[in-house]
């Protein structure tokens, strides 16, 4: 690292100029390519996806997404001349729309006009599912219908594809982020160059990043939340990584009389080399997210890996750069306020608050494991389910045609079943009788539409219509139910070939495969971060109670989200309504929060690991890391939490969803585990904590995240580390 510094320092026009030329040239790179999403949920081997398979190659017009207009009159019938002629006219614009393979009137359909004849539906087939349609082709849908509109008639859509065209911006939480970035970083540091440092230097890895996730998504298969997630999580660890590096600068400078050269190449021999280790646990985790085997989370973990390493990149090189042009102004205002001393270890509030914990050791680490397992406990009870529509914002036009669907049909039109059905080559009309009527007779389904036939009549297409929401633990329990018992009998006995899909089926399928992935994805994520701590620290005991502690924050947050929203405790706090947890969010939440959390163990135990390899006390290391730290860590997991909390006060579900989870692990991580559960536990392991056998020493490759200038054995009689750089 010190050779990278130097490198940087000789070079430090050069370096700014360069990152300057990445900048322009990504932005370029991303204003002309053009990002390409593709927000297609293929999930293999499933049931709903063979049933998708199936129609594509037989039946193309209803392979695609299956959306519904929705029309509600206030005066009279939908029978009225006027109205069903507005309406009639509305509907042959849909039906020449791009992607739009045919238009159900709801006049053609008896099924599709309430009793009481002033709500009604028409269905739009659409020649792609509704996450893989262009967004501009869905919106011109949305306005040809609602061009319907009149005083007396009311129109809503609803369906997967509208969905789609309705995920929000995180453009106002990034705004909110970095202004609050600002703000943590000016009380930090108390200078205004100090503050934009860390923010600058973010926001080129940033920048950077734009121009490569524009070209993977023409490569790769790439949902739009994205590029959204990595400006987030990027935005996050530069500030992060660039913190502790001028954090750790400025304590150099402080202490060496001014040398700003010198104090660079510190700061980077040290910080520099626990950034380079965090941000490779980061990566590692998100990475983790190829195990689960989805192809929507490919994209993620490639988009928001290479936002990483680019910050991380600029944090080392560009960073370095700047102070050198400015580190005067830099460490001067911080220096007359507290002269050349290093950081008091006597005096504050955070050596009192150490010495509190280090007084009472097991005290604080019983009251802190019994606080997160008492959060965790309502995580056991995590359902795994899309939500509906009717949790979507009231002002949204898929909330008020889950509304209107609701009161005129029932909640189950608001997310039917697709049977995909493959005929055999005699009896296929009676066969598809057994079939429906075996269907509708199952409790649960409300209603079973006519089978529609392909040219060649090889393939058929079934409606159902449950009798429940889509989101509601019955509907899910309907569609195995269908799958298991309904269907194999008649299968056996007539030769069809069944399968059941559509939205709905196959979020109950997205859950099922990401419940069985999980314990392999977490496994896998914990091993390899878990190794690479072994490596570094030289202890069997560090990895151990990392893997522990990161676990108690994410089940914490997870019982907390569960708690919120299953079980409605608080809601109204958020603003947020009663559903099932997405099936993504442990998922994406373990990855992101291992990887921040490991971000914190890592800046927390590599300084307690530093001032041990000096000393050899290990109460005093610590006593001075945590000190030396603690501000620092709780500055950086603030600016996360304002992030994410931002997310928790918006007014879409999903994203209050995601808000909460992160932001409560986050603030659990930095709060209770870094500053009580994991001094607390390390005074009582005391010099236990950095056993390690001795054959394991010389079999494992040597990595250090900090070189010592005083080896421990020197001063205790212990075999003295052997670090080589990461560089």
């Amino acid at each position: 690292m010190q050779t990278l510094a130097r490198w940087s320092i000789r070079r430090r026009r050069a370096v700014i100029a360069l990152w300057v030329v990445l900048l322009v040239g990504s932005l370029g790179m991303a204003t002309g390519l053009k990002n390409h999403f593709v927000n297609n949920l293929t999930l293999p081997h499933t049931d709903a996806q063979r049933a998708t398979d199936l129609l594509n190659r037989s039946f193309p017009s209803q392979a695609g997404d299956s959306d519904h207009i929705v029309f509600h009159t206030t005066r009279g019938t939908l029978a009225d001349v006027a109205t069903r002629a507005r309406i009639t006219r509305a509907l042959r614009a849909v039906a020449r729309s791009p992607h739009v393979t045919g238009v159900v009137s709801p006049f053609r359909d008896p099924h599709a006009i309430s009793r009481s004849a002033t709500i009604g539906f028409a269905t739009v087939e659409f020649d792609e599912r509704g996450d893989a349609l262009p967004t501009h082709a869905v919106e011109r849908v949305i306005s040809v219908a609602q061009s319907a509109r009149a005083s007396n008639l009311d129109v809503a859509l609803g369906g997967s594809a509208v969905e789609q065209t309705q995920r929000p911006s995180l453009g106002a939480a990034t705004a909110i982020g970095i202004a609050a970035a600002m703000v943590v970083l000016f009380l930090s540091f108390g200078s205004l160059l100090a503050m934009g440092l860390p923010i600058v230097s973010a926001l080129f890895g940033l920048g950077t990043s734009m121009g490569l996730i524009a070209a993977l998504t023409h490569v790769l298969d790439t949902p739009d939340f994205a590029s959204e997630l990595a400006l987030l999580i990027g935005l996050g660890v530069g500030i992060d990584y660039a913190l502790f590096l001028v954090t750790r600068y400025r304590d150099a400078y402080r202490r060496n009389g001014g040398d700003v050269n010198a104090a660079i190449e510190l700061a980077m021999n040290t910080a520099g080399r626990s950034i380079a280790f965090a941000g490779a646990t980061v990566v590692i985790a998100v990475l983790g997210l190829f195990v689960v085997g989805v192809r929507l989370f490919y994209g993620v973990a490639l988009a928001t890996s290479l936002t990483v390493l680019l910050v991380l990149a600029a944090s080392l090189t560009l960073l370095p750069a700047l102070l050198s042009l400015t580190g005067k102004r830099i460490g001067t205002r911080r220096s007359r306020r507290h002269g050349s001393s290093a950081i008091p270890t006597r005096a504050g509030a955070w050596p009192r608050w150490v010495g509190l914990i280090q007084r009472r050791p097991a005290l604080a680490a019983l009251a802190s494991t019994a606080l997160l397992l008492a959060l965790a406990v309502p995580a056991f009870g995590l359902r795994l389910a899309a939500s509906d529509a009717g949790n979507d914002p009231r002002s949204t036009t898929t909330h008020r045609a889950y509304q209107l669907l609701s009161e005129g049909f029932g909640p189950g039109f608001n997310g039917p079943l697709l049977l995909a059905v493959r005929l055999p080559g005699t009896g296929a009309r009676t066969a598809l009788a057994r079939l429906t009527g075996a269907v509708a007779r199952t409790p649960g389904v409300a209603s079973v539409g006519r089978p529609v036939l392909n040219g060649a009549r090889n393939t058929a297409a079934v409606t159902v219509f449950p009798s429940t929401s889509p989101q509601s633990t019955q509907t899910y329990d309907l569609v195995k139910h269908l799958r298991a018992s309904v269907i194999p009998p008649v299968v056996k006995t007539t030769g069809l070939t069944v399968y059941v899909g559509a939205f709905t089926a196959s979020q109950v399928d997205f859950a099922h495969v990401l419940s069985d992935k999980l314990p392999l994805f977490i496994g896998v994520v914990i091993l390899l971060s878990a190794l690479l701590l072994l490596i570094v620290f030289r202890s069997l005991l560090i990895p151990l109670q990392a893997a522990i502690m990161n676990l108690l924050s994410i089940g914490a947050a997870l019982g907390i989200v569960q708690a919120v929203f299953e079980r409605g405790w608080a809601a109204s706090l958020i603003g947020a309504t009663r559903a099932p947890i997405e099936a993504f969010i442990p998922v994406i939440v373990f990855a992101i929060v291992f990887g921040l959390s490991m971000d914190y163990e890592v800046f927390l135990v590599s300084r307690i690991h530093e001032e041990w390899t000096h000393n050899g006390d290990h109460s005093a290391a610590v006593r001075d890391g945590l000190v030396r730290t603690g501000r620092v860590i709780t500055a950086a997991a603030a600016v996360m939490v304002i992030v994410f909390a931002s997310f928790a006060a918006s007014n879409n579900h999903i994203l209050k969803l995601f808000g909460l989870a992160l932001a409560s692990a986050v603030f659990l991580d930095a709060i209770v585990i870094r500053s009580i559960l994991l001094p607390a536990v390390l005074q009582l392991l005391g010099r236990t904590t950095w056993a390690f056998p001795a054959w394991a020493d010389r079999v494992l490759p040597r990595l250090a995240i900090e070189p010592p200038e005083r080896p421990a054995g020197e001063l205790v009689g212990l075999p003295a580390p052997l670090p080589t750089e990461i560089s």
